[in-house]
């Protein structure tokens, strides 16, 4: 049976929407939280892989997914649906919940999240307060974020859908270890990484999740929406460790630049939209960089690449 919908939401429109961090910022500082309660019940809940793998969300074709998550004899996931602005609770033996999406404090929708969790069965004891963040306010106590606008948040979602489309594309040519593209909600960006397979110097400045991050040498790729250090939505791309040379390559399309404080490659999401192509556009753009960060990084492209990945 074919299910029509009603018509497209808000947000839903425009391949490559126009997303200025400024019209939605609000909204996004409050989502990103939303993300982070979501993503450390999965932290919590899961056992640990590499690099973090554990922890992100998944795209899914109305929003962002933990992913089943194995609890008890059964498997729990939770839902972003962000077509009909709702976080959905569903258990594999048919039980469901949901929390609807719309303006309200963290400290709410941290308290319903657990309520919701803890009718299904489900005992979770989360961090106090979000990860990665510049002023982190403890969960239960934020009642300062509060904004939500399903317009902008679908956006922001067709967004990474179109981008994740294009690195799918990238990651098909790679032959070496390369991770799932996934959702890193402690970043807020969506992210592809290769490596090179072999360990990277010890870097003691680092944290703990930068560690065992960058505990290998690694090209990565993705789309931020923006924030404080950097308030526009980009594409990215870096190396890490940084090899001395890759500030002074050039990469396509020619309004990619080098961002000396960050570290890497950005394409502006502006930028990517005047593009008559943009796919094909970030697509060069990816390729380009990764070439150069490869090249600089002295990576053994003949072994991790399938065959020489057309820019064209």
């Amino acid at each position: 049976m074919h299910l029509e919908a009603p018509g497209l939401a808000p947000g839903l429109q425009e391949a490559w929407p126009a997303l200025p961090y400024e019209a939605w910022q609000d909204t996004c500082e409050t989502v990103h939280l939303f993300t982070q309660v979501v993503g450390m019940v999965r932290m919590e809940l899961s056992p640990p892989v590499n690099h973090w793998w554990h922890v992100a969300l998944y795209l899914t074709s109305r929003g962002l997914t933990t992913s089943p998550i194995p609890y008890g004899g059964a498997s729990l996931d939770l839902t972003f649906d962000f077509v009909a602005d709702r976080l959905l609770f569903e258990v594999s033996d048919g039980r469901q919940a949901a929390v609807p999406l719309r303006p309200m404090p963290v400290a709410e929708f941290h308290r319903r999240v657990l309520g919701e969790l803890a009718a299904l069965g489900v005992e979770v004891k989360l961090p106090r307060g979000p990860a990665e963040v510049l002023h982190p306010i403890p969960f239960a106590e934020d009642d300062v974020h509060r904004s939500y606008d399903g317009d902008w948040v679908r956006r922001f979602w067709r967004t990474l859908l179109r981008t994740s489309a294009v690195l799918a594309g990238l990651r098909g040519q790679f032959l070496g270890k390369a991770s799932p593209i996934h959702f890193f909600w402690g970043s807020f960006d969506l992210a592809l990484t290769y490596f090179s397979g072999r360990r990277a110097p010890e870097r003691p400045e680092l944290d703990a999740i930068g560690r065992e991050a960058y505990s290998h040498e690694v090209i990565s790729f993705g789309f931020w929406p923006g924030g404080e250090t950097f308030p526009k939505p980009a594409y990215y791309a870096y190396a890490a460790p940084v090899p001395p040379a890759l500030a002074t390559v050039r990469c396509d399309p020619p309004e990619a630049y080098w961002h000396p404080p960050l570290g890497e490659f950005l394409l502006e999401h502006e930028q990517l939209r005047q593009a008559d192509d943009p796919a094909r556009a970030l697509r060069r753009f990816y390729l380009s960089a990764y070439e150069a960060a490869a090249d600089a990084a002295g990576w053994d492209r003949e072994r991790l690449e399938r065959g020489a990945a057309s820019l064209h």
